[in-house]
């Protein structure tokens, strides 16, 4: 054979195993391809290897089934009660049919990415701010709720919904934090007064034990100097008179008295002994 032979053999070489090439798809474990041929839908191909048409089939779309993640936000919306907000979320997602996705809507992952975020803002629009920040579960179900009915025909179908953060102004934070303080000091006023309510309901019954019965009371009056004694770092104990009364031991100024000649009568001793003759 010639050259020009050759030459020939080697040009249909080339476009066969160009076409080969063009003609032989792979689609991954996770994937789907949509096949158009001559721009009309013929099929899903995969997963694995499958084989096209080259110039008469295309493969505009191959579709992830895998759960997909999108992070979304609504920036200075404003709450129910007025008050403009920054929220960040986070929309888990998954493709179930794959003919949908690709023919029913233009760009499905945009598309839900957008109706999220319109979704947010009528949900905080509904909301005022003291729901948004204690109930992100009651919030989450119905933003699940409303996204799943936006893309209900997109062959799509919403996991799960999470608000991940909920950023309000400066301002408006020190407000907050000072009325959580006044509240915490009025919740506390509230305990201390109630205790004392308790307390003296509680001494109340206690003299009502002690006014028949002084012999209780004399004995409640020595336990408490017992009490008070017992550590011995306490010097000097001031009762009231009426209990040493009922102790015996006089009024307050006698006892004090008593004390005193007791400790002069002390100091005297050395000098008695100083004074006596020698011998």
């Amino acid at each position: 054979m010639d050259t020009l032979t050759y030459a020939i053999i080697g040009v249909i070489a080339v476009v066969v195993i160009a076409l080969l090439a063009m003609a032989i798809r792979i689609a991954n474990q996770w994937e789907r391809a949509v096949v158009l041929y001559l721009g009309k839908f013929v099929g899903i191909r995969g997963p694995g290897l499958f084989i096209i048409i080259p110039f008469l089939n295309s493969v505009p779309y191959v579709i992830d089934l895998r759960v997909i993640t999108t992070s979304f936000k609504a920036e200075q919306t404003l709450t129910k009660d007025t008050v403009p907000v920054n929220v960040d979320a986070v929309l888990f997602w998954q493709v179930v049919n794959v003919e949908k996705a690709a023919l029913e809507v233009k760009d499905y992952k945009d598309s839900i990415s957008l109706a999220s975020q319109t979704a947010l803002r009528d949900v905080i629009g509904k909301t005022v701010l003291s729901d948004m920040l204690t109930g992100r579960e009651a919030i989450d179900v119905e933003l699940q709720r409303l996204i799943g009915s936006r893309v209900s025909g997109w062959g799509i179908t919403i996991l799960s919904v999470e608000i991940r953060d909920v950023v309000i102004p400066g301002a408006l934070q020190d407000a907050m934090s000072m009325q959580a303080q006044a509240e915490r000091e009025r919740q506390a006023r509230v305990i201390l007064g109630d205790s004392e309510r308790q307390i003296a309901e509680k001494f109340a019954q206690a003299a009502k034990s002690y006014e028949g019965n002084p012999t209780a009371l004399h004995l409640r009056a020595m336990n408490m100097l017992y009490e008070g004694l017992k550590t011995g770092q306490a010097n000097i104990v001031i009762v009231p008179s009426t209990a040493l009364q009922t102790m015996t031991l006089g009024e307050m100024t006698g006892t004090v008295a008593l004390a005193k000649t007791i400790l002069n009568e002390q100091k005297d001793k050395p000098a008695v002994k100083d004074q006596e003759p020698q011998e």
